[in-house]
C-alpha cells in the first residue's frame, strides 16, 4: 500500500508536468521545487503553529519564534523551553491558565498550495514571455538556490536534517465504525487516491475547454496562435500557475504522508525521474503519463532485490535505474509518443470513431443504423 501511495504521488506530478509540456510545450525543470515549497510551507507551519497555547485567566501576552515557547507574565518573569512538548516546564512559573489546540493540518496543506501558486506566478511573468529553453534554464537555476537556501537555512529548517511533519490523521480518524491510527496507511492511500482523481479531472476539464485548445495552439505554433488573437503570455502563465499549484498540493500530503521533508526531496535527479515517467508513458497524454508514473513505481521497488547465478550474487538495487535508463532511451528511439499513448488509443478510438460517424450522419441526414458498423466502415476509409 505504501508503493500506491508513493506511485498516486508521482502520478499527481507526472501528469500536471504532461500537461505543462506535453500540451503547453513549456519545458521545466522547477516541478520538484514547486513540490518542495509546498511541503516546506506546510511543514514551517506546523513546526511554529501547530501547537498553539490559548493563554486565559491573567495571561496577557505569548509568542512563538523559532524552537523557543516564550511565555510573559504580567510583571514580566518570562520562562522559555527548547521544544514545544515541553509546554508544562513552559508553564512552571506561570501564574494563570493555559489550553492547548492543534491547528488543523489542512490550513497548512491550503497555505502550500498558495505558495506554490504565487511563486509559479511570479516566475512565469518573469519568464513566460520569453521563449526557447528560458524557461528549462531559469527553472533548473531556480532549483539549485532553493535547495542550497533550504541546506543553508539550519535554524529555520533544519539544513539536512529536515523538518518534522505531523501526520495527516495525528490524533487517528474512524471511518465507517473503525479506528485508524496515524501510522495506518488506508486513510492516507484513499487521500492520495481521491486527490489524484481530482487533479485528473481538473486537467481533463481544462484540457477539453477553451482554455485546453489554446494552450495546444502555444505548443503547435505561438506565432500563429499571437496572430489569431492569443494572449500567448497569460494563457503560457495560466498553465504554469495551474500546475505549480498542483506539484504543491501533492507536495504538502506527500509530507504529511512521509512525516518529514529534506532537501534531498528537491534534487535534480527526482526531477529527471519525474520527466522520464511522462516521456516513457506518453507526455501529450496527462492519463497516460500518470498511469505510467505508478507503472514505473512499482517495476522501480520490484527490482529492489537480489538473486544469484552461478554462484555470484546479482543486487538489482543497484542496477534498477540503469534499466530504467535502458527503457528511457529505447522509448525516445522506438515510440516517441511514450509506450501507453498506443494502448489508450487501441481501446478509444473505436468509441471516438462511432461518435464521429453518427455526428456526421446526424449533420448530412444519412448513415448506418448500427453504429459500429458505421465506425468500421469509416475505419476502412
Amino acid at each position: 500500500m505504501h508503493i500506491c501511495i508513493i506511485g498516486f504521488f508521482y502520478a499527481i506530478l507526472a501528469s500536471s508536468w504532461s500537461m505543462l509540456a506535453g500540451y503547453a510545450g513549456q519545458f521545466s525543470f522547477g516541478h520538484m521545487a514547486f513540490m518542495g515549497l509546498g511541503a516546506y510551507t506546510t511543514a514551517l507551519f506546523c513546526h511554529y503553529f501547530f501547537i498553539s497555547p490559548e493563554p486565559t485567566g491573567i495571561c496577557t501576552e505569548f509568542a512563538i519564534g523559532g524552537q523557543y515557547l516564550i511565555v510573559k507574565n504580567p510583571i514580566g518573569v518570562t520562562s522559555t523551553t527548547l521544544t514545544q512538548d515541553c509546554l508544562a516546564q513552559a508553564m512552571e512559573k506561570w501564574n494563570g491558565t493555559v489550553e492547548v489546540t492543534r491547528m488543523p493540518v489542512w490550513l497548512g496543506i491550503i497555505l502550500g498550495t498558495i505558495v506554490g501558486g504565487i511563486f509559479g506566478l511570479l516566475i512565469g511573468l518573469l519568464v513566460l514571455r520569453l521563449r526557447a529553453a528560458y524557461l528549462a534554464l531559469f527553472t533548473l537555476g531556480f532549483s539549485e538556490i532553493l535547495r542550497a537556501t533550504i541546506s543553508a537555512e539550519i535554524q529555520i529548517t533544519r539544513g539536512q536534517a529536515g523538518l518534522e511533519l505531523p501526520s495527516l490523521f495525528e490524533n487517528g480518524i474512524t471511518i465507517a465504525g473503525h479506528f485508524f491510527s496515524k501510522t495506518d496507511k488506508i486513510p492516507p492511500y484513499f487521500v492520495m487516491f481521491f486527490l489524484l482523481l481530482g487533479c485528473l479531472a481538473v486537467l481533463y476539464w481544462l484540457s477539453q475547454s477553451r482554455f485546453g485548445l489554446f494552450v495546444r495552439a502555444l505548443r503547435e505554433d505561438q506565432d500563429a496562435a499571437a496572430a489569431l488573437g492569443v494572449n500567448t503570455t497569460r494563457y503560457k502563465v495560466l498553465v504554469f500557475v495551474v500546475t505549480s499549484s498542483m506539484a504543491a498540493l501533492a507536495g504538502t500530503v506527500y509530507g504529511h504522508y512521509v512525516t518529514i521533508i529534506t532537501p534531498n526531496n528537491l534534487m535534480i535527479l527526482q526531477m529527471s525521474l519525474v520527466v522520464a515517467m511522462a516521456v516513457i508513458a506518453g507526455v501529450e497524454n496527462f492519463i497516460a503519463a500518470a498511469i505510467g508514473a505508478i507503472l514505473i513505481e512499482f517495476m522501480l521497488e520490484m527490482l529492489r532485490t537480489s538473486f544469484s547465478i552461478g554462484g555470484v550474487t546479482v543486487d538489482m538495487t543497484l542496477w534498477r535505474l540503469v534499466f530504467f535508463g535502458v527503457l528511457l532511451m529505447l522509448t525516445l528511439r522506438f515510440a516517441r509518443n511514450g509506450l501507453l499513448v498506443p494502448v489508450i488509443d487501441f481501446f478509444t478510438r473505436g468509441h471516438v470513431a462511432a461518435e464521429t460517424v453518427a455526428l456526421r450522419a446526424a449533420q448530412s441526414g444519412r448513415g448506418s443504423d448500427d453504429p459500429a458498423e458505421a465506425a468500421s466502415q469509416e475505419t476502412r476509409t
